[in-house]
């Protein structure tokens, strides 16, 4: 006798965990990518501060052969003549006692010029564009470059505008001790103007960095609905489009 063979039981469901996957991925894909374009006045500022922070450095550093009668005074250091008579933290009074927060700030200073220095060569040597002012033109960077370029940026800016504070600061809580015989107009424009640049133009730049570190975050969680997330511009670029892949189809052999 032959016997009948057993009818093979109900194939099971086909396993669709992959297929749901990947359509959960490209669900919630972001539909942009975050760059970094640092404003015109952020580029502005670096340009023309960079080198005054330098020159002051300087002064600070090769006190006393940079002060009046020094070796190195003339051509170099001539308008801290009139600064050392305005704020003596820079001039005779503040090198003679001895008062080590000159240097202090001088040091700050030194670390201050290499970050700015390392933004720019980090925006210069990965980020994409034109090196010009123009809106909608100017240079931009982007990926793991630009998160690094834009934290060191904000980060930068929040010592500087510190730093300035502090100096600020420390005058007011000892008495104006190094201002206090200025007159009125003297102090304003030879004190709170030079000096008050180096905390509103950073201030800017703690809200520009910080804006669009901002702005990448909210991208990198697809939320644009969010407060925080609309009070922001979008600083981005439409990704790439994606290669399909070959099997994307069935076929034959499927």
């Amino acid at each position: 006798m032959v016997a009948t063979r057993n009818h093979p039981t109900n194939f099971p469901p086909p396993d669709l965990s992959q297929s749901k996957a990947s359509a959960t991925r490209a669900r919630s894909a972001p539909t942009h990518q975050w760059i970094h374009t640092p404003k015109a006045l952020t580029l502005l500022w670096l340009i023309v501060s960079l080198p005054l922070v330098v020159w002051d450095t300087g002064y600070v550093v090769l006190r006393p052969h940079s002060m009046p009668g020094g070796k190195w005074h003339r051509p170099f250091y001539t308008p801290y003549a009139l600064y050392g008579t305005v704020d003596y933290v820079y001039g005779w009074p503040a090198y003679e006692s001895g008062d080590g927060f000159t240097m202090a700030q001088g040091a700050m200073n030194v670390l201050e010029t290499i970050g700015y220095l390392g933004y720019l060569y980090i925006f210069w040597m990965f980020g994409e564009g034109q090196w010009v002012l123009a809106r909608g033109q100017r240079r931009s960077i982007g990926g793991g470059w630009g998160g690094l370029a834009c934290l060191l940026g904000f980060a930068l800016s929040i010592l500087t505008c510190s730093k300035t504070m502090l100096y600020a600061l420390n005058e007011h809580f000892s008495d104006y001790r190094n201002i206090g015989h200025n007159s009125f107009s003297r102090l304003v424009f030879l004190y709170i103007i030079p000096n008050g640049a180096w905390i509103i133009l950073p201030a800017y730049m703690i809200y520009a960095f910080g804006t669009d570190i901002l702005q990448g975050l909210s991208i990198a969680g697809g939320d644009q609905v969010s407060k925080p997330a609309r009070a922001t511009k979008l600083n981005s670029t439409p990704p790439p489009a994606t290669v399909a892949s070959k099997r994307s189809t069935p076929t034959k052999d499927d």
